[in-house]
């Protein structure tokens, strides 16, 4: 699927990323700016820990927004999903072989995988086993903790 570069986003997560990359150069560089500037106007810079501070928080600023600017280059976006057998942009119902418990996960990109809401990423244990197979298929989970078994009950 793609290029080791390419950036796996839903629509949401895209917007997400481009808010973030707007909220930095339109909002949080100008403010830094200024923090510098004020920093300056205090005098002495090398015992300047305000100054120190903003320019610490300007090369933060300034790496994350090349980060995002690479991501939103290489971006794919997940949009038209097939639900005959499992990818990207999938939610799917699975059931652990061993003790019938049961899980939904959707299966995003590394950027939005966020194991509090169920997202995974498309590069987990989990996702990689899945890929490509179809509800009723069990799968064999090759995790650090040991191998263990799915079954797909349901691909949404």
């Amino acid at each position: 699927m793609g290029n080791k570069n390419t950036v796996y986003l839903t629509q949401e997560g895209l917007d997400s990323l481009k808010k973030e990359l707007d909220d930095l150069i339109n909002i949080r560089r100008p403010e830094n700016i200024q923090a510098i500037k004020e920093a300056r106007s205090l005098g002495d810079l090398s015992e300047n820990a305000e100054y120190d501070a903003a320019r610490n928080e300007q090369a933060q600023i300034e790496a994350r927004i090349k980060q995002l600017e690479k991501m939103l280059e290489n971006v794919s976006i997940i949009s038209e999903v097939n639900t005959d057998s499992v990818g990207i942009g999938n939610t799917v119902s699975i059931k652990y072989v061993d003790d019938d418990e049961e899980d939904e996960y959707m299966i995003v990109g590394s950027q939005e995988a966020d194991p509090f809401e169920s997202k995974i990423s498309n590069e987990s244990p989990i996702a990689q086993a899945l890929f490509n197979h179809k509800v009723g298929d069990v799968v064999t989970v090759e995790s650090p903790n040991g191998n263990y078994e799915i079954e797909i009950v349901e691909i949404k």
